[in-house]
């Protein structure tokens, strides 16, 4: 039988039991509770001259409040919580980079706790990154069978042991709205995540945006590049010639292949949704979102920064 705590019967049981000289074991037998338990009970009325139900009971009902815990949540935490809510973080980003820090930890699932009870008022649980799997629409775009395909690929890029593998993509306008898109770039190892305007999803505009990021950094930080088969990769042979890196296709409709891409493309998608139009974006809103994103704690990277992991892999090649 589960154990309960005696209740206001019992202890008026037990003071009737005890004024007529009852020993601790026999009012146990009475009561069919465990000898040690009532012994317990009578010693906390040491200080009455005989034991008494009720106060007795009042000093029980008095411990249990003490005994329950009054939470985490204060008014200073919970500003220090939506401060970093508004950077976009993550919940989980939020609690472990304050374990880290020596800060009181406070779970991830209590900070969704109190998203949900309202306790936090920076952003709605429906403004968070959405979990889970969704189903993409088809491709349609114009595709070309020539390159490198992934299979080629060395292991050590799979398993991202080296510096300076990044997969490269585009991320649209919603339809119906300008050509105008943007060119994502993200480092394998690090997850350095870039994204750049461009005015069409052509071969030349991705070529020139790629020349404008590979010009931010030293050379040896760009060893290959995987794509898809997206018609604006059908420069990837000048690629290859210009920066003197080996460009690898994904298969199709294999975007796990490009996973780290696909991840970033949903963050950035976060500040501009699909209906959002990248000819109204400017350029400096487009670098305050990447910003953020790379100056999120990251779990994969030990909750560091991808900016701090980037930085210190390029530390290494000077």
């Amino acid at each position: 039988m589960s154990y309960s705590h005696l209740s206001i019967v019992e202890r008026g049981q037990l003071e009737t039991l005890s004024q007529l000289g009852c020993s601790a074991r026999a009012i146990s037998r009475q009561l069919g509770r465990h000898n040690g338990s009532i012994s317990r009970e009578i010693k906390r009325s040491r200080a009455q001259a005989s034991y008494e139900a009720l106060p007795a009971q009042k000093a029980y009902q008095q411990r249990r409040a003490l005994s329950i815990p009054t939470g985490k949540f204060t008014d200073k935490l919970a500003e220090e919580l939506q401060e970093k809510l508004m950077q976009t973080w993550s919940p989980e980003q939020i609690a472990e980079k304050r374990r880290m820090e020596g800060k009181a930890f406070v779970c991830f699932k209590t900070i969704y706790r109190w998203l949900y009870a309202g306790l936090l008022a920076a952003v709605e649980v429906k403004h968070l990154r959405h979990k889970g799997k969704r189903r993409k629409p088809m491709e349609t775009r114009g595709r070309f069978l020539v390159g490198t395909p992934i299979s080629q690929r060395p292991k050590e890029v799979q398993k991202r042991e080296t510096f300076g593998h990044w997969e490269l993509d585009s991320v649209v306008s919603s339809r119906g709205k300008s050509r105008a898109c943007a060119a994502t770039f993200i480092e394998r190892k690090t997850r350095m995540y870039v994204a750049l305007k461009m005015p069409d999803r052509t071969a030349y505009s991705m070529e020139v945006a790629f020349g404008v990021v590979a010009s931010q950094y030293p050379h040896a930080a760009f060893q290959s590049a995987t794509t898809d088969r997206g018609k604006e990769f059908a420069c990837y042979a000048a690629l290859e010639n210009v920066h003197e890196l080996k460009v690898y296709f994904a298969d199709p409709y294999s975007s796990w292949q490009r996973g780290s891409n696909e991840n970033g493309n949903g963050l950035l998608r976060e500040f501009f949704p699909k209906e959002h139009d990248f000819a109204k974006v400017t350029d400096e809103e487009l670098a305050d979102a990447i910003r953020l994103i790379n100056d999120r704690p990251r779990k994969c990277l030990g909750w560091i920064t991808a900016h701090e992991s980037f930085m210190a892999e390029v530390s290494h090649l000077a």
